[in-house]
């Protein structure tokens, strides 16, 4: 890996940690800063309104990261993976500029010039392919770790052959409170969800094994504190999930907190932070604190919108030293106020938008570039309550390009159905987080925002009652109403959007009275429950024997979100275009779209009964457009969004 100096740190007048001040003779303040989910967020810019954004970019984060230095006199930053892909300059590298061995990518350049001392893999490095990866983070001027990604297995993780360094041990020459500089070593190891394989599996499938992670770090701390390490630090790409260890599991960060010979996990994957109130209630977590297991840990947010920290009192213990204090803090790059705008709480660091402004410009001016036009607007804010335009237009996209694809196969004449899902739909990425496209044209930053991920097309043959399994599943978005009952919550916020299929080509209708059959994970909780009413194809209803070709994407078709019929063995066509290749393909081939949502799906009556939800304040400019629904304003909800109240 080539090293390339970072520039000179800006010096900040900061208040000095308290562990800095009570630090005596044999005693050290280590600080360890993390960041998590970068999706190549280095500029404050919103690549798909076009406009700058206070809320994202590595460029800020770095203002938090000199803050910290400037406070203590040992700090070492970190970043926890997922950072080649997540917007249009990660999409404007991999499919337009390239990579060619020895180029630099921009999140790897702004990362060098920030100063990281070492990170690890997350699942989106693979979304542009094993090769584009390994050639994008050969530029790294820091060590980039995986304990559990592998070449080949071997009998056990310790003799696996790795794809990359499973860990790092760093020494450093660390300043005690008397002035006394003490080696000190610490040991850095990296993980990754194992579901990797299955969401890329195209990419990864005969080239690499994903090993379960508190597995894989039971068999290597024993060789780090072997190797000399004096604290051991997890890289964990992996969220604050489940207590108890499963095999496999993708959310691991408390069974992996438990592990003997870890003191400090680094999380990430979920886009949320901790410490925070999101993981009250979590069983041997502390979400006030910040400790998992007693010991502390961090989920800096996404997109660069906060800077972990970890501050340890280190204290010599014979040959080595050992940890006696800790805190856990967050810093965010800015703040949401009452009347839904955003206060930055720092300045980008000119040296980090310098690294990159060749490529920030590169990238907008591949943004900009125009492919059709559309006779009415694209927007998501109504996309949970309601058949949705920016949905729509995917749907059709994707129907379009899989017609053409089967003809003269055995499956030509099936009934041909869509799937598709609204990735911006608030949630997790706030208020501002939604499609809004005006009508007139569409330029390629549009079209990038009504499909954020290279997934490529797919489409599989199911039957009837796994169409219905499907959507059933996808109906989990709900929570049960009580009929007759007002003002009760409707969606579930432990519910990602994306996987909130809407199957075109068929017509049904939600009962909300009725209970799930599926948990927000995907699980059968209630085998017997029927939300999906009034299923018809043409007209006529759907048997269970009938059988359909679903175009979708390689992520649900190879098993994402654990749909019906969707398990990776229904797959008929494996497209070599990405789904955003093929909305792209769609719109400029019919030059003039009319992306109006054709309403193939509804809630079914409950009268008498009004339910509530958040959406983001944008949304009002559309009411006049949602005749259909009972619709009124309720005011605000928490975080910057608003809430409607819709009649049942």
């Amino acid at each position: 890996m080539r090293h390339r100096p970072a520039p000179p740190r800006k010096e900040t007048l900061s208040a000095l940690h308290s562990f800095s001040s009570q630090a005596g003779a044999g005693q050290v303040h280590l600080r360890l800063m993390g960041t998590t989910d970068l999706h190549v967020h280095i500029y404050p810019y919103d690549y798909y309104a076009d406009e700058p954004a206070d809320t994202v970019g590595l460029a800020r984060t770095a203002a938090h990261v000199a803050s910290v230095r400037a406070e203590a006199a040992n700090a070492l930053l970190f970043d926890n993976g997922d950072f080649l892909q997540g917007n249009p300059m990660g999409d404007y590298i991999a499919y337009e500029r390239g990579m060619r061995e020895g180029d630099m990518h921009p999140i790897i350049q702004a990362m060098n010039v920030v100063g990281f001392d070492a990170s690890t893999l997350g699942n989106h490095e693979f979304n542009y392919g094993l090769d584009f990866a390994m050639r994008s983070i050969a530029g790294a001027a820091f060590p980039v770790v995986s304990a559990n990604i592998v070449r080949v297995l071997g009998a056990r993780p310790t003799e696996d052959m790795p794809l990359l360094p499973p860990y790092i041990i760093l020494d450093r020459m660390l300043t005690d409170g008397a002035g006394i500089a003490h080696p000190v070593r610490v040991g850095v190891i990296g993980f990754a969800p194992p579901q990797v394989m299955t969401w890329d599996r195209r990419h990864l499938e005969g080239r690499v094994k994903v090993r379960d992670i508190v597995e894989t770090a039971r068999a290597w701390l024993p060789v780090i504190k072997a190797e000399g390490a004096d604290i051991v630090v997890a890289l964990n790409h992996s969220g604050i999930g489940e207590p108890c260890h499963v095999p496999g599991q993708e959310n691991a960060s408390v069974p992996l907190a438990a592990v003997e010979g870890i003191d400090a996990v680094m999380a990430g994957h979920q886009h949320l932070s901790f410490p925070g109130p999101g993981f009250d209630g979590i069983a041997c977590v502390d979400a006030e604190r910040g400790t998992i297991h007693g010991k502390p840990a961090v989920m800096g947010g996404f997109w660069g919108s906060h800077l972990g920290v970890i501050d340890l009192m280190l204290e010599q213990a014979g040959n080595g030293w050992r940890i006696v204090g800790h805190e856990s803090a967050l810093r965010p790059i800015s703040r949401r106020n009452e009347d839904c705008t955003v206060t930055p709480l720092v300045e980008s660091e000119r040296h980090v938008l310098d690294a990159v402004a060749t490529e920030h410009r590169e990238t907008l001016r591949y943004i900009r570039r125009p492919v059709g036009r559309s006779t009415a607007p694209l927007f998501s804010y109504f996309a949970l309550v309601a058949d949705d335009p920016s949905v729509q237009i995917v749907a059709n996209a994707q129907m379009w390009y899989v017609d053409d694809m089967l003809k003269g196969t055995p499956h030509e004449g099936l009934p041909l159905l869509s799937a598709a899902a609204p990735f911006k739909a608030g949630g997790r990425g706030g208020p501002d987080h939604y499609t809004d496209v005006p009508a007139g044209e569409i330029a390629i930053k549009h079209v990038a925002d009504l499909y954020l991920f290279p997934n490529k097309l797919r489409a599989v043959r199911v039957n009837g009652a796994e169409l219905r399994g499907w959507l059933e599943r996808s109906a989990g978005m709900f929570n049960r109403i009580v009929p007759g009952m007002q003002d009760q919550l409707l969606l579930n916020p432990d519910f990602p959007s994306y996987h909130f299929d809407v199957i075109d080509g068929v017509a049904y209708r939600i009962d909300l009275s009725q209970p799930s059959r599926f948990d927000a994970k995907g699980r059968l909780i209630d085998p017997s429950a029927r939300r999906i009413v009034d299923l018809t194809w043409q007209g006529q209803p759907v048997s269970d024997e009938m059988e359909f070709v679903i175009a979708t994407n390689s992520y649900r078709a190879g098993g994402g979100g654990d749909f019906p019929g969707a398990m990776g063995n229904t797959i008929i066509l494996e497209a070599p275009d990405t789904n955003r290749d093929v909305v792209l393909r769609y719109i400029a081939e019919q030059g003039l779209i009319d992306p109006r949502a054709d309403g193939n799906w509804r809630f079914a009556p409950l009268p008498g009964t009004t339910v509530l939800f958040e959406t983001g304040p944008r949304a009002l400019r559309y009411m006049d457009q949602m005749t259909a629904l009972n619709l009124e304003p309720a005011g605000d909800g928490p975080g910057g969004f608003i809430r409607f109240r819709l009649s049942l």
